[in-house]
C-alpha cells in the first residue's frame, strides 16, 4: 500500500525527513511538495535510498513525486546525515575532517544569518524544529547575545530544546547576556553559564557550527 506525505507549506528541509522517516517502513510513497527545492531534495533522497522516482506537476502549483523501491525497506535510521540538501543557494561540498573533540553549535542570535530579521527568525525557528530530527545531534549547544532569547518560557522553539536535552545535548546559556537583557528569571532550557565555562567549551570544541 502506498502512503501519502503531504508536504506542502513545509519550510526545507521537513519535506526529506518526512521522507526519509517513511522510508524506515515504505517502500512506495507518494510526497507532495509545492516548490521546486524540495522536489529536488526529496528527489536526492530518494535516489540514495534506491527508489525509482517519477515527477508529475499539477496545476496549483504542486508537485507529486512517486517513490517505488523494489525489495524490503531500507533501515535508514542509522544513517548520520541526510544527502544533500539545497534549500536556498547551493555551496561546494567540502571533505569533513577527522575531529577529536565535541560537536558545538553557537547561537549569536534569535535570527539565522544577516539581512531581514523576520526572515532571520523564521530560519531560526526551522533550524531547532529540524535539529532534533537528525540522527547526528551535537553535544553542546552555546546561546549568547540576543540567542539568549531563545531559551526564555515563550520562545517558539522552547519544546525543540527541551527534546534536545532529553536526547543527550548539553545546552549552555550565557548568564551575562541573560541578565543584560533582564531574561535571567525567564530562561526555561538548559544551564545558566559564564564566560569561563563557555570559553573552556569553546577552545576545546573539535567542532564548530554557527549557523
Amino acid at each position: 500500500m502506498t502512503e501519502t506525505i503531504d508536504a506542502r507549506g513545509l519550510a526545507c528541509p521537513q519535506p526529506v525527513i518526512l521522507t526519509k522517516k517513511a522510508l524506515e517502513s515504505s517502500n512506495a510513497l507518494t510526497v507532495r511538495v509545492d516548490n521546486i527545492a524540495a522536489v529536488e531534495n526529496v528527489k536526492r533522497l530518494a535516489k540514495s535510498q534506491g527508489c525509482q522516482v517519477t515527477v508529475n506537476k499539477e496545476q496549483d502549483e504542486t508537485w507529486i513525486l512517486e517513490l517505488t523501491r523494489e525489495g524490503g525497506a531500507t533501515d535508514v535510521r542509522g544513517e548520520s546525515e541526510l544527502p544533500d540538501i539545497v534549500c536556498e543557494v547551493a555551496g561546494k561540498e567540502e571533505a569533513k575532517p577527522a575531529v577529536s573533540g565535541p560537536s558545538i553549535i553557537v547561537i549569536t542570535s534569535d535570527a539565522m544569518g544577516q539581512g531581514d530579521d523576520e526572515l532571520g527568525r523564521l530560519l531560526m525557528r526551522g533550524f531547532f524544529h529540524t535539529l532534533p530530527q537528525l540522527d547526528s545531534l551535537p553535544d553542546m549547544i552555546i546561546f549568547y547575545n540576543t540567542g539568549v532569547k531563545l531559551t526564555i518560557k515563550d520562545s517558539e522553539v522552547l519544546e525543540d530544546l527541551k527534546q534536545l536535552e532529553q536526547a543527550g545535548v548539553e545546552i549552555l546559556v550565557c548568564g551575562t547576556c541573560a541578565n543584560y537583557f533582564n531574561l535571567t528569571d525567564q530562561v526555561s532550557a538548559g544551564k545558566i553559564s559564564n564566560m569561563y565555562d563557555i570559553a573552556g567549551a569553546l577552545t576545546s570544541a573539535g567542532r564548530l557550527v554557527r549557523p
